[in-house]
Parts: structure tokens; C-alpha cells; sequence
């Protein structure tokens, strides 16, 4: 089937080497020249691990071509999946400027007919209104088929779903949707738009809970003295509950988490319902990035010329995307207190790049980041950090040599032995028991 992708960001660039890959003829399409040109080349404008040899296979098997909006002159197919992106408006919802134009632009230029499967997380009833105001009297068809795609895992998520939905009313659209799939194995929810559309929001919504459940937990775990890492095991075997995002740290970031859930609760009081778990939960993550903070505070007073090495900038490990990542809200808040910060990724500092402070400084070097600092905190769990020679990493440190471990992925009792003075997560000492007016003075600003 030749099939179009109208967006190569991250959702659209899987997409459309996943459908070369399984023998489709793609059209990869953007607006962004200099994107395509990346594309053209063989490379890749984000790091995905196993994309790129995905794409060097489908390019030799002359599966997939990038064009620029402007080059297009032929016909998009059968189907057109909409992969362009939907940020954040200043009000919390979320902003189709990009998917109207895309649409827009395929009416242009698709007079024959096909199916548009939009693929961009819209808020529920925006495909309804979207075929009303834009489709209506076209060819096209318009279904909604959401992803579900993990950053660092999206390979295998899109050869190895764990559902596949598809929204419509036409049932023959429907299908053609469905034959994109073919091959893979996966449970299918076939339903209507809004309903597809909400599936999407609710499940982003309630991992987002999951997570912000368990940090509030391991806060109350700070306050008793009690070890969350025992009352997560504990719960997560309840088949009911499971170990899924129950993890706590310094969570949760990225595209997708952040945004999806501002916009659900924009969504919410738009329609008259006042949202108030999601609320909470936005609040919890919010506080969240910033328990380093309060745990420096705590041991050094003042942060003026505190010199703190920060392990991570990209949101979460296999990725270098640092959209909404809790290492930049609190390198920025490190260096407005005086802090000096030297912050390392393995993919990720190209990305962070004129995103922090001018202060701060960002290194190509685990070990340049941590020489002489007097704390470190690690804020993604990359596993260069997990595998790394903590007791050379030790000797490096200055006294009081404080590690704040913001994703709980070292064992405290190793690090306290090495030396460290070793801050979690729930963990005894954490945060949350040592600075119990600076955290509620955040949540008050919230």
C-alpha cells in the first residue's frame, strides 16, 4: 500500500520506517527543509535506538522517500497518517495550529480519495469538529488511530503493541487502517473518533496518577521513617495494582505526560467538570523535579558557589529528548540560587543546549561533570550511571560528597559505604523529611 506521513517528528519518523519495514511504500513528509535533508542523508534528527538501522534498511530497499511540503506532486495513497505535533497553548490545551495546516494542506493536494489516520493526540471531539470544518465535501476519510508509542522503546512498541485503536464511522476506512497493521499481533479496539481520542488522553492521564500516587506515598514514607522501595514491592504484587509506574523520583517528563494531561484538565473545565485528581497530579510531578533542591538546601543552607554535578538532562534513558525534563526546571532553579552546575547525558546535551542557564555547563564527560563536585544528583537512569565506578566517582567528589539519587536506581547501602551521603526517595533521610517547610512553600506557589 503506498501510504503518506505528513510530520517526521518523533511519532511520524517510526511510523514511517515501521511501515517501510513491513514492505509499504512511504512518503515521509515536512515542513522543516533542513529535516528532510536529515532524512535524505540517512540520518536521523533524534536519537531512537534501532531507527536508524531500520531506516538505512528501508532506504536500500527504495521503501521510503522524504519530501518537503513544497515538493510534493504526486498522489499521498491510500492512506495519509498525521503525525505532526500538538504542544501546549498558554492556557494548558492544546494548540492545532499544525494539524489544521496539515489537514489543510492534504486537501490540496489528495483529490483522490483516502483515509487520513490521524495519528497527533487531539483532544476528544477535536476529530469530529475537524472533518466538520475542513474535510467536509472532500475524498477523505478521517479516522483516529492514537499511539502509544514509549520514548526509547518505540521500535519494539510499534512492531509489539499492546493494543491497536482505530476511530471511525466508515467501517471500510476502518479497515484500511487496520491493513496498515498487518502482520502484527495485538488486541484491536475498534470504536468512534471521540471515544478513540479519549482512550488516548485517559490512559496518559492515569499513568501520570500511577506515578504521582506513588511519590505522595514515598513523601509520607520520608515523614514515618518507613522504606517505599518495600511498600512499592509490597502493593506491586497485587495483580491489581502491578509494578508499572510505581517507581518513584523526580518524574515525570517528556512530550507526552506533561502536556497530554494539562490538556485533559483544560478539556475538563472547558465542558464544566472540574478535574480535581488530575490537578493533584500536576501538582505532585511539579514538586517532584525539584526535591534535589530541597535536599542541597537542607545540607548546604545557601547555594551560592556550591559547586553540584547533575547526571541526566534527557527526560528518561535511550532518548535525547528534553522536552519538559526535570533536570532543566532544576538546573534553572540550581543557578538561580548561586549553585555552580556542571551537568552531563549521554545523548542528550545537543538537545539541552540553549535550554539552561548560560551559567550552567553542560560537558560531553561523566567524569569532567562530577570532578570536584560536593553534590551530585542523578536525574535520569541511564545505564552508563548505574554501571559507572561509583568509588572512583567517590574520590572525585568533595566533602560532604552528598548523592541525591532522583530515580532510586543505586543501592543506598553500597553509596553510604563508599561514602556518600546518600538522598532518595521515600528512602530514609529523603527529602521530604529534611525540608518540610521548602516543599510546602513550592506546593503553595503552585
Amino acid at each position: 500500500m503506498k501510504v503518506s506521513v505528513v510530520g517526521l517528528g518523533y511519532v511520524g519518523s517510526v511510523a514511517a520506517v515501521g511501515l517501510a519495514a513491513a514492505g509499504h511504500d512511504v512518503l515521509g513528509i515536512d515542513v522543516d527543509k533542513a529535516r528532510v535533508t536529515t532524512f535524505r542523508n540517512g540520518t536521523l534528527p533524534i536519537y531512537e535506538p534501532g531507527l536508524s538501522e531500520l531506516l538505512h534498511t528501508a532506504v536500500d530497499r527504495n521503501k521510503v522517500r522524504f519530501l518537503h511540503t513544497d515538493e510534493v506532486s504526486e498522489s499521498l495513497g491510500q492512506a495519509i497518517l498525521v503525525a505532526t505535533g500538538t504542544p501546549t497553548t498558554p492556557t494548558g490545551g492544546a494548540d492545532l495550529s499544525q494539524v489544521r495546516s496539515a489537514l489543510s494542506w492534504i486537501t490540496e493536494k489528495q483529490r483522490d480519495h483516502a483515509v487520513i489516520a490521524m495519528k497527533s493526540t487531539v483532544p476528544p471531539g477535536t476529530g469530529v469538529r475537524l472533518h466538520e470544518s475542513i474535510l467536509r465535501g472532500s475524498k477523505l476519510e478521517y479516522v483516529s488511530n492514537p499511539e502509544f508509542l514509549r520514548e526509547g522503546q518505540a521500535v519494539y512498541d510499534w512492531f509489539h503493541p499492546d493494543r491497536i485503536v482505530i476511530g471511525g464511522d466508515n467501517p471500510e476506512s476502518m479497515q484500511v487502517v487496520e491493513n496498515l497493521y498487518s502482520g502484527i499481533e495485538a488486541p484491536y479496539v475498534v470504536t468512534d473518533v471521540t471515544s478513540a481520542e479519549m482512550i488516548k488522553y485517559a490512559a496518559n492521564a492515569f499513568l501520570a496518577t500511577k506515578v504521582s500516587f506513588i511519590n505522595e506515598t514515598a513523601a509520607l514514607c520520608d515523614r514515618l521513617g518507613v522504606p517505599v522501595d518495600d511498600v512499592r514491592r509490597g502493593i506491586s504484587l497485587d495483580p491489581r495494582i502491578g509494578p508499572s509506574f510505581l517507581q518513584p523520583g523526580v518524574w515525570y517528563g517528556g512530550s507526552c505526560f506533561p502536556k497530554d494531561v494539562r490538556a485533559l484538565d483544560q478539556l475538563a473545565l472547558t465542558n464544566g467538570h472540574n478535574f480535581e485528581l488530575l490537578r493533584s497530579v500536576i501538582t505532585v510531578n511539579n514538586r517532584q523535579r525539584l526535591l534535589p533542591l530541597f535536599s542541597l538546601r537542607a545540607e548546604f543552607g545557601k547555594l551560592r558557589g556550591v559547586s553540584v554535578g547533575v547526571l541526566g538532562l534527557a527526560f528518561k534513558p535511550e532518548t535525547d529528548d528534553v522536552r519538559e525534563a526535570p533536570a532543566l526546571d532544576l538546573i534553572r532553579a540550581l543557578t538561580d540560587e548561586g549553585a555552580a552546575v556542571v551537568a552531563y547525558d549521554p545523548k542528550g546535551v545537543p538537545m539541552a543546549r540553549g535550554k539552561v542557564p548560560d551559567e550552567a555547563r553542560l560537558t560531553n564527560d561523566m567524569m569532567d561533570c562530577v570532578d570536584g563536585a560536593q553534590a551530585l544528583v542523578l536525574m535520569t537512569e541511564w545505564r552508563e550511571f548505574l554501571e559507572a565506578d561509583w568509588a572512583e566517582i567517590y574520590d572525585r567528589t568533595q566533602s560532604p560528597h552528598l548523592l541525591f539519587d532522583g530515580r532510586n536506581v543505586l543501592d543506598p547501602a553500597r553509596m553510604q559505604q563508599l561514602g556518600f551521603l546518600y538522598r532518595g526517595v521515600g528512602r530514609p533521610g529523603g527529602p521530604m523529611a529534611s525540608h518540610r517547610t521548602g516543599v510546602g512553600a513550592v506546593i503553595g506557589d503552585e
